[in-house]
């Protein structure tokens, strides 16, 4: 049976889909010689070539399936790498043998909190797609006049550069004065949205940490700058949460590192 190349690559652990796409229109992907176009599929009996390396689609499955969970201090991006010489979140992560590391989501600089990251490209690719309805809380504090108009109108929605943004939910988390804490949840996490949104009525954000990501929370144990690899029952709810299965050998756990 055959299958969509970008789906075989992102299996592989080489990436998103969307990624691998970019890939396969740069010329980067061949399959038994021939450079490879969207909408190729291929046969488990087919060389295909990345970069003019070997994949072997069928190799080492277990190992593909990891998930990392990332606490991303504020001043990190989601890149690979900056010409500017920024730190990026990536510089941390632990060396893997095969395929690599695919961020699921980004958060933008001045944003801190919970990032996973996996090996499995195309569990990658359904947790960041719209239609699997993936919903992040994030813990935001604010400075204004928050009053009950205010609420109503994150919730009904609002428009940002033509697309109905919205909170599914606004709750009062702590504090009083110019340090008040809400929690806050939306299913897109388009890029500052969550920021747009509430500058939107007029209300300044001044901390934003994302504390969770579909059914995962950031642990109080793992502190900033530091991973923790999700053992099997935790990587089961993600996998659940998108129809994917999780592969039924286990592997070793890694422990944290900073």
């Amino acid at each position: 049976m055959d299958e969509k190349l970008q789906k075989v690559l992102a299996r592989a652990g080489f990436g998103s889909r969307r990624e691998l796409e970019e890939w396969i229109k740069q010329g980067r992907v061949k399959i038994n010689g021939e450079v490879a176009t969207i909408g190729d599929r291929v046969h488990k009996s087919d060389a295909i070539l990345v970069d003019g390396k070997k994949v072997n689609p069928n190799s080492a499955v277990a190992e593909m399936q990891r998930v990392l969970l990332y606490n991303k201090p504020e001043d990190e991006i989601c890149s690979r790498k900056d010409p500017e010489g920024r730190r990026t979140v990536f510089d941390k992560l632990p060396k893997i043998t095969h395929g690599r590391w695919v961020a699921i989501g980004r958060l933008d600089i001045n944003t801190s909190g919970l990032l996973l990251f996996t090996t499995d490209g195309e569990l990658a690719n359904r947790l960041m797609h719209p239609s699997s309805n993936i919903d992040r809380e994030y813990a935001v504090r604010v400075m204004g006049d928050i009053s009950d108009e205010v609420i109503k109108n994150l919730m009904k929605g609002v428009m940002i550069d033509d697309h109905l943004c919205r909170f599914t939910d606004v709750q009062f988390f702590a504090g009083e004065g110019a340090n008040r804490w809400y929690h806050v949840v939306l299913m897109e996490g388009r890029n500052r949205e969550v920021r747009q949104l509430w500058e939107s009525q007029g209300i300044r954000v001044s901390r934003l940490k994302r504390v969770r990501y579909g059914p995962i929370f950031i642990p109080s144990k793992v502190k900033r700058g530091e991973f923790y690899e999700l053992p099997r029952d935790e990587m089961g709810l993600l996998y659940k949460a998108v129809n994917l299965s999780l592969n039924s050998r286990p592997r070793k756990v890694a422990p944290t590192r900073r």
